[in-house]
């Protein structure tokens, strides 16, 4: 323990070492992309910045260091929309996925998870799409089961998650729906590490209707527009880490009650009302660089690897740190890599333990 503790110690220093040189290279890049809306600059990184792992910021408005990507294959999950370059996350949050996908596939019934959109390489707001999954502690499952064969290229761009609902409804069609899907969503729920689990109003009935094994962590289950296809992970803050900042923890109680009703009125679904003002509105300002957490500009200006080697030098956290700080004191240019190998993610490593 004591000599655990010692070198954690060690990693935490070397990491705050690691951000404080990136820092101050970070005054370098910034100028050049000041006036650049950030989902441009994060969009266009290929690979990670290669910084010991944090979430930085919250949830809709930050960035991720020292992300690792989701494998696109493992023994009970794939992953979907390649393309993308979104399979990105904090260490523990791909670490938390890829327990599901084997828990879920050895007690629940559940041949594997396909994965949708985790993070950017590094984080931060995106050019299309979500709002949140900007720190690397949220992640997309689809409803879908994984099948029993490794789906092609073209297959993960182009098939679609199905929707678990009705044709024009509210509701779950019993059809489509199994016990396997609501024991999937409850253990996703019953992990302490998870904060929330999003979904649409309609599965979070059907689970208060019809789930009989323990509820404790039904709360977790937030209803929310548009889950109907995929349902949304979203993690705490790991534990210790400075500028991560956590979401309100859910309401307490189940959820099952006229919070929930609610979703089943007109009033979530009807259109806005346009206010009666003659004046044009202004045109929405794109987010920057500097509205975002400042260690972002860090993240920014942080070197990414250059070569698959450089990716996968093995797991020696102190020794990773102290070549992350050479590089950073070294390297000025830009820090968007080409991906080294043509149509293939490099995977840093240490892999998390589970």
């Amino acid at each position: 323990m004591v000599r655990f503790s010692r070198l954690y110690e060690i990693v935490r220093r070397a990491a705050a070492a690691a951000l404080m040189v990136a820092a101050a290279n970070a005054a370098a890049v910034h100028p050049a992309v000041a006036d650049q809306p950030a989902k441009e600059i994060f969009g266009a990184a290929k690979l990670p910045a290669l910084l010991p792992a944090r979430a930085i910021g919250f949830y809709s408005k930050g960035c991720l260091a020292g992300g690792i990507a989701m494998p696109a294959d493992g023994p009970t999950w794939q992953a979907m929309r390649l393309s993308r370059n979104r399979r990105w996350g904090h260490p523990d949050l791909v670490a938390l996925v890829e327990k599901l996908s084997r828990e879920a596939a050895a007690r629940d019934g559940w041949p594997g998870l396909l994965v949708g959109d985790i993070s950017q390489p590094r984080g931060g707001p995106m050019l299309s799409g979500h709002a949140s999954h900007q720190i690397g502690l949220d992640a997309d499952v689809w409803l879908t089961p994984m099948p029993d064969h490794t789906l092609s290229g073209a297959d993960r761009e182009n098939i679609s998650a199905t929707s678990m609902l009705k044709k024009n409804s509210l509701y779950v069609d019993d059809k489509l729906w199994t016990p396997a899907h609501a024991r999937l969503l409850m253990r996703a729920a019953s992990y302490p590490e998870v904060e929330r689990i999003f979904v649409h109003p309609g599965i979070k009935k059907k689970l208060c209707d019809t789930w009989t094994g323990d509820r404790a962590a039904m709360g977790k289950l937030r209803p929310y527009y548009g889950h109907h296809y995929h349902f949304h992970i979203r993690i705490k803050c790991p534990p210790g880490v400075s500028g991560c900042k956590d979401q309100n923890p859910p309401p307490a109680g189940s959820g099952c009650d006229k919070s929930l009703a609610w979703w089943f009125t007109d009033e979530p679904w009807a259109p806005a009302k346009p206010k009666k003002d003659d004046k044009p509105k202004p045109k929405k300002r794109a987010i920057q660089l500097s509205d975002l957490p400042q260690a972002c500009a860090a993240v920014v200006a942080a070197p990414g690897p250059a070569s698959e080697a450089e990716v996968t030098l093995g797991a020696d956290p102190v020794g990773r740190i102290a070549r992350a700080n050479a590089n950073a004191a070294s390297v000025t240019a830009s820090a968007f890599a080409p991906v080294p190998v043509p149509g293939r993610i490099p995977l840093p490593v240490p892999r998390p333990a589970n």
